[in-house]
């Protein structure tokens, strides 16, 4: 079977190839954020492109070219901001909405989005994410005799991934604390500006690829993601793969998450105590999780189930 992977989110399309069978032949036609790149470029290589299938991550302009240029079967792999916020845009949404009714399968990497891809498509289905286990594995806690080590890991985003909240929980802490952040989102200053304001000090990362990025949970005691749209993202996977508790926050309102040790984790003095009264048993049960759902080894089949079932 020859699979022809368009544009990724987050290493997942990256992951998932790592992790296909040695019978599966993948050619992954990345692109920049570059104009040329993410237009005419990936335009005239998914023209040119030959496969068995074709499985597009995000439902935007990638998948649109695909399929207008008779490119089938296509998966289309929706990731989040395509269905939460492109699919409500006067332009966008049209191209969201024409991939979402025209994909011979569509795949949603998050459950919160499941029930908005499922008004298009009842077919749709909720992939959960792999994480690269060659990466991101367990080590042992760094032993020290001082504050507890706190790494905010998602991207500066108050409206996306609620930073705000991470840096006004921290605050009441802060002197129990020493926390980091890596320097990247639209809101980077806005963030440090309110931690100084709040009195609490930022250690600021500098922003690393995707390979060394466990070397930072490593040497945290516990990990900040997201406390905004109730599904674990690709920071909470990897970081708990690192042997590192994560907080966050995942909604008891999606069934996909009913065995996630804590659910519903958006209070700002809870979120603070956790953080003092973390127990080593804590992070077993959320790696128990991502283990049993997230394994890529399993995912990777599961896909190629999904694409037999297509051709």
């Amino acid at each position: 079977m020859r699979v022809v992977m368009v544009n990724d989110c987050a290493y997942v399309g990256e992951t998932l190839v790592k992790y296909f069978p040695a019978d599966v032949e993948a050619v992954h036609l990345k692109r920049s954020r570059g104009f040329w790149d993410k237009t005419f470029g990936i335009t005239w290589r998914v023209l040119r492109a030959t496969a068995d299938l074709y499985h597009v991550h995000y439902l935007l302009q990638d998948c649109y070219i695909a399929l207008k240029f008779g490119k089938h079967p296509v998966v289309g792999h929706a990731h989040g901001s395509d269905l939460r916020s492109s699919l409500k845009h006067r332009v966008w949404g049209r191209i969201v909405s024409y991939n979402l009714k025209h994909c011979d399968k569509v795949l949603v990497s998050t459950p919160d989005i499941l029930d908005i891809a499922r008004e298009y498509r009842v077919d749709a289905e909720y992939l959960p994410n792999p994480f690269d286990a060659s990466i991101f594995y367990p080590k042992p806690l760094k032993q020290h005799n001082g504050k507890r080590k706190v790494l905010i890991a998602s991207d500066s985003n108050w409206g996306v991934k609620g930073t705000d909240v991470a840096i006004k929980t921290l605050s009441r802490i802060k002197d129990e604390v020493e926390v980091s952040i890596i320097r990247y989102g639209v809101d980077f200053d806005k963030t440090m500006a309110l931690a100084s304001s709040l009195g609490l000090r930022l250690n600021a990362l500098p922003k690393v690829s995707h390979d060394w990025i466990s070397e930072y949970y490593w040497d945290a005691d516990v990990v900040i993601d997201q406390f905004k749209f109730g599904a674990l993202g690709m920071v909470s996977l990897e970081a708990i793969a690192c042997g590192r508790p994560v907080l966050t926050y995942v909604s008891s309102e999606y069934p996909e998450n009913k065995d996630f040790p804590l659910k519903d984790l958006r209070d700002e003095e809870k979120i603070a105590k956790i953080i003092k009264d973390l127990s080593p048993q804590f992070w077993k049960e959320e790696y128990a999780f991502v283990k049993r759902h997230h394994d890529p080894v399993a995912i990777a089949s599961r896909v190629v189930s999904i694409y037999n079932g297509l051709l």
